[in-house]
C-alpha cells in the first residue's frame, strides 16, 4: 500500500494504539479538529473495520464533531480476529501498528509519527516484552541515547515547557541503580540538543534524586558523592548552559508552573528529572492536557499524547483529544525544524 504523492506532502503517521482503549476515539475526533493543519497527508495505521466500527458507535453516542474513517488515508491491517477481543489480541494489533507506522516514517522522510496509547500488560500477555513504545523506537533505529521528553506550550503565553526523564520505565527501587554520571551527561546533551532549536543559550535544571537534594549526605548520599561532580563537569564543557542543580525536587518545578501562566515570570528551558513519575506529576498538573510525550534523538519525530488508553471510558464517547491534538501538532512544529533530527 504506497500513500506516496507528487507534491511530497507532508506526512503524519498515526498508530492508532490498543483498539480496546480511547485511542481510536481520541485520533478521530483530533482530524475533525479545527486546531490541526489541513495541508498535511494524515495516514492511520491500523484496522480499518475497528476504525469504522468505532466511528458508527459514537455516532450513536451523538458525537458529531468525528472523522469518518471512509474519509481517511488508513494502512489496513488485520492482525487479530475480529471475534478475538482478548487483551493478548488487541496488545499484539497495537505492538505491529507501531512496528508498522515505524516502517512508514522511516519510508517517507518528509514525515512525523504519531503513536496513540498502548497498554504495556497487553504486549507482555502478546509475547512482546517491552517496557514501552520509546525502548520500541530506540531498537528500531538502533539508537541507545534517545530520551523521554515531555513538552508542552502554554496556551496563556506560549512559553514551552520541557522535562525529560533521566530514567524512564524501571520500578522506582532500580533508579539509584540506574543513574550514573555518564547517563545524566547524555541526557542532558539531549536536553540542550532540543532546546537550542528556539533558544540559543538555554538555561536548565537537574532535579536531585532525594528529598531536598539529600540534604549534603543527610538524606541521600547521591548527589554529594557523584552528581555535583558530574553536574560541573559536565557545565565546564557547555559553558553557554545556565545549569542549576541539583535542586530539590519539590520546589524544582515551582517557577514551571508560575511560567505557564504568566508570561512576565521568570522561564528556564528544560528540566532533566531523575525518574519517571518524578517528572510527569508535575509536568501533568501544571500542563494538564496540553502535555505531550515525544521521544528525542531518533531520526525522526515522534510524539503520543501523554495519557494512557483510559480503558474506564473507552467506549463512552468522553474522552478528550486535546494531548493528541499537541501530539499532532508538536510532532507537525518540531519537523519543520530541521535541527531536531539526527541530534543522536
Amino acid at each position: 500500500m504506497n500513500f506516496q504523492n507528487t507534491n511530497n506532502t507532508f506526512k503524519v503517521i498515526l498508530s492508532v494504539g490498543d483498539e480496546s482503549g480511547i485511542g481510536p476515539e481520541i485520533i478521530l475526533k483530533a482530524l475533525c479538529s479545527n486546531e490541526i493543519p489541513e495541508d498535511i497527508d494524515y495516514i492511520l495505521v491500523g484496522s480499518k473495520k475497528k476504525l469504522q466500527k468505532k466511528y458508527k458507535q459514537l455516532i450513536s453516542l451523538g458525537i458529531e464533531n468525528i472523522a469518518n474513517p471512509k474519509n481517511l488515508k488508513i494502512h489496513d491491517l488485520e492482525i487479530s480476529s475480529a471475534n478475538d477481543e482478548s487483551k493478548s489480541s488487541y496488545g499484539n494489533s497495537s505492538f505491529y501498528y507501531l512496528t508498522k507506522a515505524i516502517e512508514l516514517v522511516k519510508q517517507y522522510p518528509n514525515s512525523a509519527l504519531v503513536t496513540g496509547p498502548i497498554c504495556k500488560k497487553s504486549w507482555s500477555l502478546a509475547g512482546h516484552h517491552f517496557s514501552g513504545q520509546t525502548e520500541v523506537l530506540a531498537k528500531s533505529c538502533g539508537i541507545k541515547n534517545v530520551g523521554m521528553l515531555f513538552t508542552a506550550k502554554s496556551p496563556i503565553t506560549g512559553w514551552r515547557f520541557n522535562t525529560l526523564l533521566a530514567t524512564t520505565h524501571i520500578a522506582l527501587r532500580m533508579v539509584p541503580n540506574e543513574l550514573t554520571a555518564k547517563l545524566i551527561h547524555s541526557k542532558l546533551d539531549l536536553l540542550k540538543d532540543f532546546c537550542n532549536t528556539y533558544i540559543d543559550k538555554p538555561t536548565l535544571k537537574v532535579a536531585g534524586l532525594n528529598p531536598h537534594a539529600g540534604e549534603e549526605g543527610i538524606l541521600g548520599n547521591e548527589e554529594k558523592d557523584w552528581l555535583n561532580t558530574a553536574l560541573i563537569a559536565w557545565n565546564k564543557k557547555n559553558r553557554d548552559i545556565k545549569l542549576f542543580g541539583p535542586l530539590a525536587p519539590d520546589s524544582c518545578w515551582n517557577s514551571s508552573a508560575k511560567a505557564w501562566i504568566n508570561k512576565d515570570s521568570e522561564r528556564h528551558d528544560g528540566i532533566l528529572a531523575m525518574y519517571h513519575d518524578q517528572g510527569l506529576i508535575p509536568m501533568k498538573i501544571i500542563a494538564l492536557n496540553y502535555s505531550v510525550n515525544t521521544t528525542i534523538g531518533l531520526p525522526f519525530i515522534r510524539t503520543s499524547p501523554d495519557h494512557g488508553t483510559g480503558f474506564d471510558i473507552a467506549g463512552k464517547g468522553i474522552a478528550q483529544c486535546q494531548s493528541m491534538i499537541e501530539a499532532i501538532k508538536t510532532a507537525i512544529e518540531m519537523t519543520k525544524n530541521s535541527r531536531l533530527l539526527n541530534t543522536h
